[in-house]
Order: structure tokens, then sequence, then C-alpha cells
């Protein structure tokens, strides 16, 4: 039994090794794009951190934030969009594709579990550039914090980071599921960054500036915490390493999110999977 599973385990790890290699030398082919891509990142963020210096030189906290600590924060929302758009938006966003082109007739032929090779077929080496800049943004944010930073705290981040991801994965490819009956979904991943939008900025933000505004806050913050906790993903790694960890609430309705989360999107795939009808049918 262990040595099927090695088996198997070996082989997933020679696909995407596989996959990896694509890409290269997709990249490699098309050297101009590669480069325009890297270039509009970079912008991206540099236009990211101008911005919050511009807010910072007139304000010393944006709540319970300092402008070191509100870095890391960013940083940590960089880091995992970019492993998410690295990984998995390729694939994802061209799911819809596959079905109308008929293409998913030929992944469903293929040994290998479906929702893998849908999922890691694609990446986009270009956001690689992102995932550098900000881990350069989180080592100058903790250096200018100024406290000293335990390896528990690192352990802890990371593992968050991965929860992060996985959270927005599962909520990526349960979007992506609704193309077996929309075939086309571009409206959905519209809608997908206009609800991660919330995740960019910290979970304390949201709280009520005065009487009228407060019932508002109070709802935006209920459901991206307790209905669709957005507003954690981000925040929770973040705290870890900008403040460290007080409370563990939030942190544990996080990763069951995104545990749930995991479990529910791939019992959704396989249904739609199930209703799927080739383009030979």
């Amino acid at each position: 039994m262990n040595s099927s599973t090695n088996s198997t385990q070996a082989n997933y790890k020679r696909v995407w090794t596989t996959f990896l290699r694509n890409a290269l030398i997709r990249e490699m082919m098309f050297r101009g794009n590669f480069m325009i891509n890297v270039v509009t990142r970079a912008f991206w963020f540099c236009a990211q951190i101008t911005l919050f210096e511009i807010i910072y030189r007139n304000v010393d906290t944006i709540n319970d934030w300092t402008r070191p600590q509100y870095f890391a924060f960013m940083a940590t929302g960089m880091l995992i969009n970019s492993i998410i758009e690295a990984l998995f938006m390729p694939n994802c966003a061209n799911f819809s594709e596959m079905i109308r082109t008929g293409n998913l007739d030929f992944a469903l032929l293929k040994p290998i579990d479906t929702q893998f090779l849908i999922s890691c077929e694609k990446m986009e080496l270009a956001m690689v550039n992102q995932a550098l800049l900000a881990l350069g943004l989180l080592t100058y944010a903790v250096i200018q914090i100024g406290e000293p930073v335990s390896l528990a705290q690192v352990v802890i981040y990371l593992a968050f980071v991965i929860v992060g991801v996985a959270f927005f994965y599962s909520l990526m490819i349960a979007m992506a599921s609704t193309s077996i009956w929309l075939t086309r979904n571009q409206g959905l991943y519209d809608f997908w960054f206009y609800i991660t939008v919330f995740a960019r900025y910290p979970r304390s933000i949201y709280n009520g500036v005065d009487a009228q505004r407060l019932e508002f806050c109070e709802v935006l913050q209920g459901t991206f915490t307790w209905l669709v906790p957005i507003l954690l993903v981000v925040t929770v790694p973040a705290r870890v390493i900008a403040k460290g960890l007080t409370e563990w609430q939030y942190p544990m309705i996080g990763l069951g999110s995104s545990f749930a989360g995991l479990i529910l999107s791939r019992l959704l795939f396989q249904w739609s999977l199930r209703n799927y009808r080739s383009s030979g049918s």
C-alpha cells in the first residue's frame, strides 16, 4: 500500500514538474510578453507603495496599523495573490474555454485526477516577480517594526499563508465549476475580483467610524468574517508577523473555512463533472 502511494505521489510530482518546464519554455518563447508582465507588476507594486507612503505622511496609523505593520499586511496580501495568480488563475480562467472547445473531453480521458490536471496545467511565471517584491517588502517591514520575530511566528505565518492560498483556490475552483452549466462565466470571475478586493485591507478597517456608518460596517465585517472569511485570510498571517498572535478565535475560523472550502469545492467540482455532457454526446 505504501509503495503504491509513493509511486502515485512520484507520478504527480513528475507531471507537475513537466507543467513547470512547459511554462518556462512558453515564457522563454515569448520573452517580450514576459518582460512586459514583469514590468507591469513592478509598476503596480510601486504604485501601491507610493499611495500608502503619501497616506502615512498625513496620519500615524490607519485604525491600529502603523506604517511598517501595514506594509507587512500589504506584502502578505501580495504574496498570497501572487501564488494564486501564478499557479491557479490561468487554469481556472481557461476551464470554460476547455468546455466550449471540447478539450475537457481529452482531460477526462487521461489517467490522472481531473481537478489536479485542470488546476495545475498552466502557470503564470511572471507572477514570481510579484512574490519576490512582496517578500522584499515584508522583510523591510519586519525590520522597521523593530520587534524580534521568533521561529514560531515564522512557521505560523507560513502556515496561514498556505491557509489563505487554499481558501482562495477553493473559491476559485468552485466558481470554475459553474462553467459546466454557463459555458462562459467571465462575469463570475469579475465578481471574484470584486469580492476579494475586501481582502486588501485589514479586518479592523471595517470598524464603524460613526453612528450612521456603524451598522453598515458591522454587516460588511460580519459577512466577510463569519460567512465568507475573506477578511481573515490575509489579516491573520499579517497580524502574526507584524503584531504577534494574541488570540486564536479568528485563526481557527480561517483554518476551518479553508479546510471546509477545499472539501466543498472538491465535491462541487466532481458533481459538476458528473453533469457534464461531452462535445460528442
